[in-house]
């Protein structure tokens, strides 16, 4: 193109002109240039690193796939259905909400007693509005059912669980309980986000539950959908704040009689807080009855089922468990059987073992989670990290062994080993549901984008010859000088070349080749 276009173009007198433009140029010039390069590259590195660590991609090439791919002709792959391997190898599709949905963390703490005494200690707020927001939709649908049937104080409550302020939720609240004293839902939100000890919280939740019984003039809640949902809710928050008042073997028998009552709202994963509870009176027996009905390949399954069956086995083996003897005999069954247990568990949800080891600092866990993303891990070490360090050795085994699961799975986002392929929807979800301060755990680890590197590669060239012009400037004019006068020779040389060069022919000389019957041109 360059020798074709060398005569439209007048390349030759454009080169020698420039060349004389640059001979006349001072080294400050030069000193300029590459300083402003350097200082514009430098700023574009600190956007880029700034957005890559809070959106987790590169804005450049988000820019780049959004508005110049279209341009191009290219079609984005926009389709929500996916193809996913199964454990036995056949494909089915799956869509992608599935894969993301947010659940209700079956032990999200209180938000007075709790999440806003963590805000008066450190000035941060532990919830995300994207989280806060998912709940209150969870408390319209769960407690006010249809809205076509509401009472004068349901429909204070309906705006009292989408204020955004805490104070105004907490005075529609009261403003619900002055149209009616039995409004059992104000009350509930009463023990949520004005009690500030669980004691108080717990005073509430009776209240609340009393005023209910009061409505329906009956002792069993079964009046409405919506009843049912209350008391369920009310009940189970009871059970939550006789385990943490210290009462616990209470707290156990509260949710076992729950579960008995309402056995079709599996659902709210209370069979989850139960597990914790039996764990903290070490009931070991009673933790394996449950999995035995919970971890089934049917069910769905969650960071707490599978790292408690994991725990339950490890802690057979962890007291004697030592690797250097491990490494010469080999494993037992009953090792192999823990090993093969953390192996699944790692690889449902990879975040978690950072969290249990202490190689990442745990926050309080958020009201909704993500399972298999790193808002779940933080939600159920926050709980069960203090059961772990119960059984002896068991951290040990963990961190010896959680890492081998990821060479069983090189490829976690296109085919899984025990469960479907890691879903790539994780990282987004959690970054609204965990705080800003917190760095959020990414699986697979994400490698830098090109042009992060790129960025940092153009800012320290040209700062390197910044600081070289402003050092030694008579040198880097003869460089640049050198540089120009090659230029001008190779735009000189090249009109003058022989054809073959350009063309890339090389003629021939005519060969004859002997043989014993002639010679055969």
């Amino acid at each position: 193109m360059v020798y074709v276009l060398r005569s439209p173009l007048k390349l030759q007198e454009t080169v020698n002109a420039a060349s004389v433009f640059l001979n006349t140029l001072t080294p400050k010039f030069y000193v300029a240039l590459t300083g402003t390069s350097s200082l514009i590259s430098g700023l574009i590195l600190i956007f880029e690193w700034w957005y890559f660590r809070k959106y987790g991609t590169s804005f450049i090439e988000q820019v780049s796939v959004s508005h110049l791919r279209p341009l191009l002709g290219g079609v984005e792959n926009s389709s929500s259905v996916g193809l996913f391997s199964s454990v036995n190898g056949d494909t089915e599709p799956r869509t992608n909400v599935a894969e993301c949905k947010v659940w209700r963390n079956p032990l999200n703490l209180f938000r007075g007693a709790e999440y806003s005494r963590y805000t008066w200690v450190t000035g941060k707020e532990p919830l995300t509005y994207y989280d806060m927001n998912l709940s209150a939709q969870d408390h319209q649908t769960f407690f006010l059912g249809d809205t076509q049937q509401l009472r004068p104080e349901d429909s204070v409550m309906q705006k009292a669980w989408r204020e955004r302020n805490p104070q105004a939720r907490i005075r529609a609240a009261y403003q619900a309980i002055e149209l009616n004293r039995e409004c059992a839902a104000a009350y509930v939100l009463l023990a949520e986000e004005e009690a500030t000890t669980i004691t108080e919280a717990e005073r509430l939740f009776k209240q609340a539950l009393k005023s209910g019984r009061k409505l329906s003039h009956c002792h069993t809640y079964i009046a409405t959908g919506k009843d049912t949902n209350l008391v369920v809710y009310i009940k189970r928050r009871l059970a939550m704040c006789a385990r943490k008042l210290g009462r616990i073997k209470e707290a156990v028998k509260m949710m076992r009689d729950l579960m008995k009552e309402f056995p079709l709202l599996g659902m709210l994963n209370i069979h989850e807080n139960l597990l914790e509870a039996l764990l903290e009176l070490q009931a070991y027996a009673d933790v394996q009855a449950v999995l035995a009905k919970y971890d089934d390949i049917s069910l769905p399954k969650s960071a707490t089922i599978c790292y408690t069956s994991a725990l339950l086995k490890a802690r057979a083996v962890s007291d004697k468990f030592s690797p250097e003897a491990a490494s010469r005999r080999g494993l037992s069954t009953a090792e192999m059987n823990a090993v093969e247990a953390i192996h699944r568990a790692v690889e449902f949800n990879p975040h978690v073992p950072k969290y249990l080891l202490e190689m990442k600092s745990l926050i309080l866990p958020p009201e909704h989670i993500l399972k298999r993303g790193d808002s779940e891990a933080v939600a159920y070490a926050f709980f069960h990290l203090q059961h772990w360090k119960r059984a002896e050795g068991a951290l040990n085994l963990l961190h010896c062994t959680w890492e081998g699961t990821f060479r069983i799975i090189p490829y976690p986002l296109e085919k899984g080993h025990l469960f479907y392929p890691y879903p790539g929807c994780t990282e987004t979800a959690d970054r609204e549901l965990l705080p800003s301060f917190h760095e959020v755990s990414v699986y697979p680890k994400k490698e830098l984008p090109f042009f992060i590197l790129f960025t940092a590669g153009l800012c320290s060239f040209c700062a390197m010859l910044a600081m070289l012009t402003h050092q030694f400037p008579e040198l880097m004019g003869v460089f640049v000088k050198a540089v120009s006068i090659c230029i001008c020779s190779f735009s000189i040389i090249l009109p003058r070349l022989p054809a073959h060069i350009h063309t890339g022919f090389v003629p021939r000389p005519l060969q004859t080749s002997c043989f014993p019957w002639g010679t055969i041109p």
